[in-house]
């Protein structure tokens, strides 16, 4: 708030919206309340009636801040502070109040403008949606419609949270910023998905399951805004063993198996915002066990095996706007055997990241010479089971290892942290929670950022 404190009343009403988006995102990174937030909305509020000239034209209520029953912390800031122009700050009548300075329950904050108020619940942390939507029906409506998250994406508002399904332990989220774990529904699928295995992506505000019901292939997906499971469009083609990846509101899955066993080289688009898969066009290899990922606006495939015996260390280049294959050679020496995990790979700030399963360090990809690079050791072993039970993913500008630990404490989850822009300055690996009762073994990992 000091920033704001240090501007006279004339200058605050003269700011650019540029200005107040960037006071509202310091604002966001240093956790301020939501009751300055609001005064600043306040503000750019009157700057745009000040400037248009609609109070000498219309009818208008007159109101000071202070008056505002919702934020009692608005007397403290000093009359010196609310004045504008010598006058009471100007408000024009809006929806859910008269002329006479009546007020009602259809806006959001009274004597704010509902386009405003949006704006400031989109600048809010969501883990704290699901309580606003409590409040009334109208924030239900608000928080269930997505409009917020449109808003989020806007403005280049992102939280990146973890869902996490462990050997003994449901899916849950975990919020790295405020450190909470959430559990999530219990999944209304059948006996044989539960106990079989599955693949996780988290793609816009969906977290889609991959697993095989009695029935077949089947795909379950958890919808933050309902907060609840339902199942997900099939495939055109099902599949299992694949390589995805994500990026904003689609994703992209890539080779596998079918029902059959056949290895594959078909690929699919998935549009969360309608929800349909779209068939695109081949891989130029076949291969299972491979991973896939997002990097400079291009999807790539690397690793995994076309047979049993054959491992791959090419990978494959998607351009979306082309619609082509590009096959790079040697991308992942090493390759990948028919008995270890896909390639534990994770991009941070268009920068591509391996933990290497044989060797337990964390390498970077040189694009300018296709090669790797070793920068640091893993935080856990990822070797005793040829990298299964590990996740290793990105999570904003962090890399996160996710693993298991047997201690004095019994069988637990770590969730590791690392910045690999911290590189120079020594930085180690942050524990960021430890998860009890959870066992050793992480079934499936996913990263959601909206």
């Amino acid at each position: 708030m000091e920033e704001l404190q240090d501007c006279n009343s004339t200058s605050l009403v003269a700011l650019p919206g540029s200005l107040v988006l960037h006071l509202f995102r310091l604002f966001g990174q240093q956790d301020q309340s939501s009751w300055q937030k609001y005064i600043l909305a306040y503000f750019l509020l009157v700057r745009d009636e000040y400037f248009s000239g609609e109070s000498k034209t219309h009818s208008d209520v007159f109101c000071d801040i202070s008056e505002f029953d919702v934020f009692p912390y608005a007397t403290d800031l000093g009359s010196e502070e609310l004045e504008l122009n010598e006058q009471k700050p100007i408000l024009k009548a809006q929806s859910g109040g008269d002329s006479s300075g009546n007020r009602s329950n259809d806006c959001y904050f009274p004597g704010l403008h509902d386009d405003l108020s949006q704006d400031c619940l989109a600048w809010s942390s969501r883990s704290d949606y699901p309580s606003l939507s409590c409040l009334n029906k109208r924030f239900n409506l608000l928080i269930n419609s997505g409009y917020l998250y449109k808003l989020r994406r806007k403005y280049g508002i992102v939280e990146h949270w973890v869902y996490l399904a462990c050997s003994l332990m449901p899916w849950e989220a975990f919020d790295p910023n405020r450190k909470r774990w959430m559990r999530l529904p219990r999944m209304p699928c059948d006996e044989c998905f539960s106990c079989a295995d599955k693949e996780s992506l988290a793609v816009g505000t969906q977290l889609l399951v991959f697993g095989r019901e009695y029935t077949g292939l089947a795909i379950w997906m958890y919808n933050l805004l309902t907060r609840s499971w339902s199942r997900c469009t099939p495939m055109n083609l099902p599949r299992c063993l694949f390589a995805s990846g994500s990026s904003g509101e689609i994703a992209i899955v890539a080779g596998g198996c079918d029902k059959n066993g056949q290895v594959l080289r078909s690929a699919e688009l998935y549009n969360s915002e309608i929800g349909c898969w779209e068939t695109i066009p081949d891989m130029n290899l076949a291969r299972r066990l491979s991973s896939g990922f997002f990097m400079d606006g291009k999807f790539y495939v690397i690793g995994g095996v076309s047979s049993q015996r054959d491992s791959l260390t090419c990978g494959e280049e998607y351009n979306l706007e082309t619609r082509t294959w590009r096959r790079i050679l040697d991308m992942y020496p090493g390759g990948t055997s028919a008995s270890q995990s896909p390639p534990l790979v994770a991009v941070v700030n268009n920068q591509l990241y391996a933990a290497d399963q044989s060797k337990n360090v964390v390498k970077k990809y040189d694009k300018a010479n296709n090669t790797w690079n070793i920068l640091k050791p893993l935080p856990v072993r990822a070797d005793s089971s040829n990298g299964w039970g590990l996740a290793f993913k990105a999570c904003g500008d962090r890399l996160l290892v996710i693993g298991g630990h047997r201690g004095p404490r019994g069988e637990v989850i770590l969730l590791h942290s690392w910045c690999p822009e911290d590189r120079e300055d020594g930085a180690d690996w942050e524990v960021l929670s430890v998860k009890e009762r959870a066992g050793v073994f992480v079934y499936n990992c996913a990263i959601m950022g909206c």
